[in-house]
């Protein structure tokens, strides 16, 4: 089986989010199932100086956009049995950021096309394009619309990955007769049109043959309003043809047995060895050196879908109890000032880290006891998994992938690998956590649900085995 997976950023190349990680850890994981995955991605100005050098030139060739014709070359790399192509234009991909600009628009329709046409210029014929949100969302369109009736793309089927509905790609519809040569018909039918504008994830939607999101909760929670991000609609309609397939972690690049950024690495055999971690972690960050001292760990992107401003209406009343909080991110300014002003009141027990700094980052994961994602909205989240692989017990809202990955525990049958609360409320927080630091006090109830959490298989391995027998049931 022949499939391409065609995304805007893939790991080891280039990464700006979970995406990124996403691609790089699924194709890795189809090499090894006897599946020829190839990944194609813009040839990014910012591409991991160490995969630079080791690019391969295959050739290149001319892309119309429109009424425009194009340069393109085209890159390989290979790596872990997948094989990546590098679209080169410098005009639009030569740039400081990955998004952002005024011309995405264009930069992402010729990224599309070029997706379509490179097939007609390598010997290889895909069984499978699997596209991943919005800035591949109209090959889809064009392959029905297009390319249907060209031997070379027949029987070709297409998968539509939304990784998060709040990013649709929105634009003036004036794209459609500017940069794809159609007529309006796509816009006056209904199918691109959002609002007034075009959107690119609306017509993955629409046309290809299957759909699939990040988690089956975030599955189901995108057919209402309140996360549908006004494509519910069209979801519920589509609902026949959408699959939840939950992300997975990459167990190579976190692993508490081998990490080589904690302070001692550990297992579920020596999970004495964690609490290492965690002294050394209260040293660095000048805390006091406690270990029975309940730690709670907050890893994250500093913004309202976070769920942070839950964390703000609690935490003078939660820092009246005996435990140290440690925070890592950047974010909206409003947060970080909060965030940082708690340090100043509570320096006994609060840390707080206005940066990113991926060592930091694996070393409160090794050493904390709790991790909180209180989230508004998370489609998957990758910080409990991590979390879990640690043995550090996850305190999350039911949503999205926290709701598929967190098993709430419960103290009479001793079942259970974290804490969750139901509904977006500070109150509630405060309960759960409440409830685990009274459970922590219960070093042999703890050590139970520390085991079942290091025990969880959130691995890439079954993601790619559930994509793989969807790619069969569509071909």
């Amino acid at each position: 089986m022949k499939v391409l997976l065609a995304a805007s950023e893939a790991y080891p190349l280039i990464r700006s989010g979970s995406l990124g990680d996403a691609i790089g850890a699924l194709s890795k994981e189809l090499g090894k199932k006897d599946i020829d995955v190839r990944v194609v991605i813009p040839k990014y100005k910012n591409i991991d100086l160490n995969i630079k050098d080791k690019l391969e030139f295959v050739k290149w060739f001319m892309v119309k956009v429109g009424w425009r014709t194009q340069y393109c070359g085209l890159f390989k790399y290979d790596s872990d049995n997948v094989k990546y192509y590098l679209v080169d234009n410098e005009y639009y991909f030569n740039r400081d950021d990955l998004y952002g600009y005024d011309d995405d628009d264009e930069r992402f329709a010729y990224f599309d096309k070029t997706i379509l046409e490179l097939i007609n210029e390598l010997d290889w014929k895909p069984d499978i394009i699997h596209c991943n949100d919005w800035q591949t969302g109209m090959v889809p369109v064009m392959l029905k619309y297009d390319y249907a009736s060209r031997d070379e793309y027949k029987d070709i089927k297409t998968v539509f990955s939304f990784h998060n509905m709040m990013f649709k790609g929105v634009f003036s519809p004036e794209i459609l007769p500017d940069l794809f040569d159609y007529n309006m018909e796509l816009f006056n039918n209904g199918s691109l049109e959002f609002y007034g504008g075009v959107s690119f994830m609306k017509g993955g939607i629409n046309f290809a043959d299957k759909i699939t999101t990040v988690s089956s909760t975030y599955a189901d929670e995108v057919k209402t309003p309140q996360y549908g991000e006004k494509l519910d609609g069209l979801l519920r309609e589509k609902a026949f043809n959408i699959k939840g397939v939950l992300n997975g972690l990459d167990y190579n690049e976190y692993d508490p047995r081998k990490d080589p950024y904690i302070y001692k690495v550990f297992g579920n055999n020596s999970i004495k060895d964690k609490q290492i971690n965690k002294l050394e972690l209260q040293k660095d960050l000048t805390l006091p050196v406690n270990k029975d001292i309940p730690m709670l760990g907050l890893v994250s992107k500093l913004n309202n879908q976070k769920g942070l401003e839950l964390i703000i209406n609690i935490a003078d009343k939660l820092l009246q109890h005996n435990i140290q909080l440690v925070i890592l991110g950047t974010g909206d300014r409003q947060y970080e000032e909060h965030f940082k002003g708690l340090q100043s009141r509570y320096k006994d027990k609060v840390s707080t880290n206005i940066k990113y700094d991926k060592k930091l980052a694996h070393k409160i994961y090794a050493g904390c006891d709790m991790l909180l994602k209180p989230s508004l909205l998370e489609p998957c989240g990758s910080g409990q998994l991590i979390a879990l692989r640690y043995g550090t017990i996850p305190i999350g809202r039911e949503t999205g992938g926290l709701k598929d990955t967190i098993l709430p525990y419960n103290k009479y049958n001793g079942k259970g690998n974290g804490f969750s609360f139901s509904n977006f409320n500070a109150n509630e927080l405060l309960m759960i956590i409440e409830y685990a630091l009274d459970i922590y006090q219960d070093k042999e109830c703890w050590k139970s649900i520390v085991d079942q959490a290091m025990n969880s298989d959130y691995s890439w391995e079954k993601s790619a085995s559930e994509y793989s027998e969807l790619y069969c049931q569509i071909i």
